[in-house]
């Protein structure tokens, strides 16, 4: 489906991340090991925080691994905290209104899985979103409008509540018009505040989702992070590196959380929105 990672901690040049480590994302979109699909070549996209509070965005169709102006761009920007998607189309269209992240209000939001039955379900989560944010819609995903869905449900000030509100809302759609198991996601969203990855699924079998352990795992794969600070975290859909013990499997149906140097580990439990 997609592969994708999140980076927060001291500002850090992408290409650290994205580029140099062994089985970086950009090998993944070639080579991905625990994918559904090997190959995310589908576009891609990267998004990050600086000095504005409004997100930059740097989205392509081409594939990552052959996108020059990626490994240039990730090579002179610097931030604190960024998203990094690498797409595989579960059928919508290669357009770049389709490629992750997807930014609005602040947030940039990430997103591996699909809505299944997603043509039986799409009209009742389109007339569910609020006005004022359906208009700004631009692709033909289902990532994209669960983006705004949970924007609808509250996601500004109460973000792990409003995805619980959107899982819940998709999967009792979809079951009533006969999606036995709605919705299969990791999440990676952020504010530039705070990192935060979901991984759900209605099957109870989600896609992976890793976060590193510590800042001294983190210098295996990269030796140049050895002048950050230890309350550097990354979070990631397969592990970057050759080290397996650098990372901790985020658990089935949880989220993770990190902010302001603290990593938190809680249950995520679809509900359906008052």
């Amino acid at each position: 489906m997609c592969r994708w990672m999140g980076y927060v901690g001291e500002p850090l040049l992408m290409e650290e991340l994205i580029v140099k480590p062994e089985h970086s994302l950009i090998d993944q979109s070639l080579a991905s090991k625990q994918g559904a699909e090997t190959t995310n070549g589908d576009g891609f996209g990267v998004g990050w925080f600086g000095e504005e509070p409004e997100p930059g965005i740097y989205k392509s169709t081409e594939p990552a691994w052959n996108d020059r102006n990626l490994v240039s761009l990730s090579r002179h920007i610097r931030s604190h905290l960024f998203l990094a998607h690498v797409r595989a189309t579960t059928g919508t269209p290669i357009q770049q209104t389709n490629c992750h992240p997807f930014t609005k209000d602040g947030w940039l939001f990430v997103h591996n899985g699909l809505i299944n039955g997603f043509e039986k379900v799409k009209r009742d989560i389109a007339f569910e979103i609020d006005p004022g944010l359906f208009f700004g819609i631009e692709g033909t995903t289902d990532s994209e409008l669960m983006f705004n869905l949970a924007l609808t449900y509250g996601l500004r000030d109460e973000p792990l509540a409003a995805l619980e509100r959107m899982t819940g809302f998709i999967e009792e759609t979809g079951r009533r018009k006969g999606v036995d198991m709605p919705i299969q996601m990791t999440l990676g969203l952020s504010d530039g505040k705070r990192l935060c990855g979901v991984r759900y699924s209605s099957e109870h079998q989600s896609r992976t989702l890793y976060h590193s352990i510590d800042m001294t795992a983190l210098q295996h794969i990269n030796p140049d992070l050895d002048r950050f600070s230890p309350d550097t975290r990354v979070i990631v859909s397969e592990p970057i590196g050759t080290m397996s013990e650098a990372w901790m499997k985020v658990p089935e149906s949880s989220a993770v959380i990190v902010e302001d140097g603290a990593i938190e580990v809680r249950p995520f439990a679809p509900r359906m929105p008052n």
